[in-house]
């Protein structure tokens, strides 16, 4: 079942984790992945496909097109594998196969946003990716009018970027995992979190133990949503960390964050922010917008703020960035009708 909205009642203000964005010319709410189908081959012009919108800066102008809300929902558990509707709320789906127990997805709870949008970037935390994970999605090919099957092969993976990301031929559908069925994580890698569970990087615990510290992580640092904490409105980490071919002069035999990666080292975002001076809670045009208060890559809005309000904020830290250490920051959400 469909529902098709018009602009004045549908602002993208109100779909998106920042709370910011103008309005819809059209805004079409799909249950089914036959109501998906039927909506993206019947629309003309410009479709945004929306999941939870926590991965979306829209311009205040917001979007000259069709907005469609993937709203399917559900999986199907095949064996050790799962099949999850594109639509489905992400944690829930984490919450759910931990309590059902399996292990594989507990590094990954807390994560705002739609199973759909996970393989489009590789979202990852705390140590774990949806590649080490995703086996297979179905996928509509607006190119060719059909839908097929890609594997994870396919999918081109690589730091928060897959071969569907940026592009608009490609739309999932629903996404199957392979999980782990003892109930145990995945090797904990991350350092912090293996602190936190008081075990070594490599070990193994209990998935809801894991999932349990990785969700009190994340709570420290405002990255698990929650209406009245305004350190929350935001689309999670606005930076991704970047990756460098060799260390830049002004950071040579300096200590710092920083990890092996394909083509270069990858260096802390975070780290770089608040060494260019910019702390928690560093404010942006008339306190409208402003670092969080609880970790220096979310850029949130305080209320009352614009589009414009948070990209002016962005590109200050952006420069300051640069300026600094010579290292230039790429955002990781999608810019839909604006610009960095």
């Amino acid at each position: 079942m469909s529902r098709l909205d018009t602009p004045t009642q549908t602002t993208l203000a109100e779909h998106t984790t920042l709370r910011l964005g103008g309005p819809a010319r059209a805004f079409v709410v799909t249950e089914t992945t036959e109501d998906l189908l039927a909506a993206v081959r019947s629309v003309e012009g410009p479709v945004l496909l929306l999941g939870g919108g926590s991965n979306l800066v829209v311009g205040d102008d917001g979007f000259p097109g069709t907005v469609v809300k993937i709203a399917t929902s559900g999986w199907r558990v095949d064996g050790d594998e799962v099949e999850v509707a594109a639509g489905q709320n992400w944690d829930e789906f984490v919450a759910a196969t931990v309590e059902a127990g399996f292990g594989g997805l507990e590094c990954l709870s807390g994560i705002p946003g739609s199973v759909g949008a996970t393989p489009i970037q590789n979202v990852g935390a705390y140590g774990c990716e949806v590649a080490d994970l995703l086996t297979s999605i179905q996928c509509y090919d607006r190119r060719t009018g059909e839908v097929r099957t890609m594997t994870a092969d396919e999918l081109g993976f690589g730091y928060r970027t897959s071969v569907l990301k940026g592009e608009s031929w490609g739309i999932v559908l629903s996404v199957r995992f392979a999980l782990r069925a003892d109930g145990l994580s995945a090797p904990i890698r991350y350092a912090e979190l293996a602190r936190t569970l008081g075990v070594e990087q490599g070990a193994r615990v209990p998935a809801a133990q894991a999932r349990e510290a990785v969700l009190k992580l994340r709570q420290g640092k405002g990255m698990v949503l929650d209406a009245s904490d305004h350190d929350t409105w935001s689309a999670g980490s606005f930076f991704t960390n970047p990756i460098v071919a060799e260390i830049p002069p002004a950071l040579r035999g300096v200590e710092m964050p920083r990890y092996p990666a394909d083509g270069g080292v990858k260096l802390s975002a975070a780290w770089l922010i608040d060494r260019a001076g910019f702390s928690k809670g560093y404010a942006g045009p008339g306190g409208r917008v402003s670092l969080s208060t609880k970790h220096t890559l979310a850029l949130t809005n305080r209320g009352g703020a614009s589009t414009a309000d948070l990209l002016a904020l962005a590109r200050e830290v952006r420069d300051g960035v640069h300026d600094r250490f010579g290292v230039t920051l790429r955002p990781e959400p999608l810019l839909i009708n604006c610009a960095l």
